[in-house]
């Protein structure tokens, strides 16, 4: 129920920024990049980990040691110490690191069950916004490869380069998820302030010093990852988009809205890490990386991250959608996994609207995903053999859908066009929005028997036998080229 409540409230605060979010984008006028990005869109399909110490506890990732009141903090922490003072609370979190020894961690085989299923890229949390690091970073000692933490003697402790390896061994684009908050970090979180919400605690016009160290850390940590030590990285995942250069009128209205009651956001201020600067030193290492600064309007947000949720008619521009699997981003004991039936139509109708779909799955304190997200990832994978031309490589039909029932994709050259059926039809299919000419022809992927068809002026008129619904059990594929 602590899930579910949690995932409701956020859900609640994600509804009313969407549209402020979502609503503009700048492209980056750099040809490599809109190439790499044009490519990205080409994949479709890929995976999102969040894993760290907190998987121990089986609670939300990094949220229950922010101190705001609302559902997504208070709500996030461990089962009996919610009552716990907050300091108290904190310590004991952060001390997790003396405990996590993930024996299990494998990251061949979830490389390996992704790539079956059809994914075709990754975005692994190298650090949440609790500050700590699954990378052997050199900046802090609150990291994965610590003396303290168990797990540092492992021949695999540099756990980002291990899942980085293993991925891109499996063809697989890489992607680095890094928080820009660091509720660890004394640069952000200065200690000699209570910290009163996720934002910096203190006034960076009082303390521009303490500031600049901060953005200095960030920029430090950020390319040791794209330095060379953790090979080709293809996306750079920025979360964490409170932490941005503001204008004075965008902070007066924040001002307004906490007095309002309406924001979380009780320090509003610009918190400037000097994105053009970061972007230009990432680039001179890795020059095609996308950047996605999430929700921060600009060149830096190379593609839009709608986040727990499907645009009703798609965006105009390059979009993904994060979702997690199960209800919980993070590893949750008894978490519930969303059947492999509604994770498919996602997956198509986020494909249809001209989006990339980004699955996520919290690894167990062990270092393995349940049962149940492997049967997931094998289950997606048959029906992504049989019918993954109709997802790949294509791009939004100029209409999406006909009805609830019928998705449609095109191949980017347009001489192949799809119409996924929700349903297998009872009866005789009557299409408006799509014909089909003498010298085309119409299949059902994954059956080789002909189809009988009729184009009118009532539209295209289509006979399946009920013997095509054998080839599969979820979304049935036409394609007429």
């Amino acid at each position: 129920m602590k899930s579910f409540l949690f995932i409701l409230s956020f859900i609640n605060f994600y509804n009313y920024t969407y549209s402020q979010e979502h609503s503009q984008y700048f492209p980056d006028p750099d040809p490599v990049i809109q190439a790499k990005l044009e490519s990205w869109r080409d994949l479709k399909f890929g995976l999102l980990m969040h894993w760290g110490p907190y998987s121990q506890w089986s609670v939300v990732e990094s949220w229950s040691i922010c101190p705001e009141d609302v559902g997504w903090a208070t709500g996030a922490r461990k089962k009996g110490m919610n009552d716990q003072d907050y300091f108290e609370y904190k310590k004991t979190y952060e001390n997790l690191k003396n405990s996590f020894n993930p024996v299990n961690f494998n990251p061949e085989r979830w490389a390996a069950a992704a790539k079956d299923a059809g994914m075709k890229y990754m975005v692994f949390t190298t650090k949440h916004h609790d500050g700590f690091c699954m990378f052997d970073t050199k900046y802090t000692d609150y990291k994965i490869t610590d003396p303290s933490c168990p797990f540092h003697t492992n021949v695999k402790s540099n756990i980002a380069k291990e899942v980085f390896d293993a991925f891109r061994k499996q063809g697989m684009w890489t992607g680095a998820y890094f928080s820009k908050p660091d509720w660890h970090s004394d640069f952000y979180w200065l200690s000699k302030f209570p910290p009163a919400d996720r934002n910096c605690n203190y006034q960076i016009s009082k303390y521009p010093g303490q500031w600049n160290k901060f953005i200095e850390y960030t920029h430090n940590q950020l390319l040791e990852l794209v330095g060379g030590e953790y090979g080709k990285l293809d996306i750079l995942w920025l979360d964490g988009g409170w932490v941005r250069k503001k204008t004075n009128d965008e902070v007066v209205r924040e001002l307004k809205d906490v007095y309002d009651g309406v924001r979380w956001a009780r320090n509003p201020q610009s918190q400037d890490i000097d994105m053009p600067t970061l972007v230009k030193k990432v680039r001179a290492k890795q020059p095609d990386v996308l950047v996605v600064d999430r929700a921060v309007p600009g060149p830096y947000q190379n593609y839009l991250t709608p986040e727990q949720q499907i645009p009703e008619s798609g965006l105009p521009y390059p979009w993904e959608t994060c979702m997690t699997m199960a209800n919980s981003w993070s590893y949750v004991s008894d978490d519930v996994y969303k059947p492999t039936s509604e994770l498919i139509k996602k997956l198509v109708d986020i494909v249809s609207k001209g989006g990339n779909y980004l699955l996520n799955i919290g690894p167990s304190p062990q270092g393995e995903y349940s049962d149940t997200a492997y049967a997931r990832l094998k289950e997606i994978g048959s029906w992504m053999k049989i019918n993954g031309e109709a997802i790949y490589s294509t791009r939004m039909y100029k209409s999406y859908n006909e009805g609830e029932k019928i998705r449609y994709t095109q191949s980017k050259d347009g001489k192949a066009k799809y119409v996924f059926l929700l349903e297998f039809p009872s009866a005789d299919l009557i299409l408006n929005k799509i014909s089909i000419t003498k010298d085309q022809k119409l299949s059902l992927l994954g059956s080789d028997k002909p189809i009988r068809f009729s184009q009118s002026n009532k539209g295209l008129k289509i006979a399946l036998t009920p013997d095509m619904k054998e080839t599969n059990k979820y979304i049935w594929v036409l394609k007429i080229s």
